[in-house]
């Protein structure tokens, strides 16, 4: 995997409606390739999280896979954000997905091998 790219990182995972309570999760794998951020699901509902859909995903080696998906604000970086999550079942990875470093706006540096800020959010002006 180090030539795609992609390292481990700690993230903490807190359920929007009970605000301080806090799962931190370390060896987190940053994948820019996965949209959303996969969270065992032992995890979410130590605190509650419930999941509100499912959602079909596409693995890299073509399978299709069904996946409960909730709400929780995602902490990362030095910094925190709202995303949407993925109930990851026993044999899924843990991963830090492209959706939530958006939202985190946070970039990879590939060299470092760190999550670094992404720098001023791009914003539409009326001038």
């Amino acid at each position: 995997m180090s030539e795609m790219g992609i390292f481990r990182t700690t993230v903490s995972i807190e359920n929007p409606v009970r605000p301080g309570e806090l799962r931190g999760l370390s060896g987190v794998m940053v994948d820019t390739g996965s949209e959303y951020t996969w969270i065992p699901r032992a995890v979410l509902e130590s605190i509650a999280i419930e999941p509100k859909r499912v959602a079909r995903f596409a693995t890299a080696d073509g399978r299709v896979l069904e996946r409960s998906v909730g709400f929780a604000n995602v902490y990362a970086g030095g910094t925190s954000a709202p995303d949407i999550v993925v109930f990851a079942d026993e044999g899924d990875m843990t991963l830090l997905g492209a959706r939530a470093l958006e939202g985190l706006n946070l970039r990879v540096d590939l060299v470092s091998r760190t999550l670094v800020p992404a720098g001023p959010v791009p914003v539409a002006s009326a001038a």
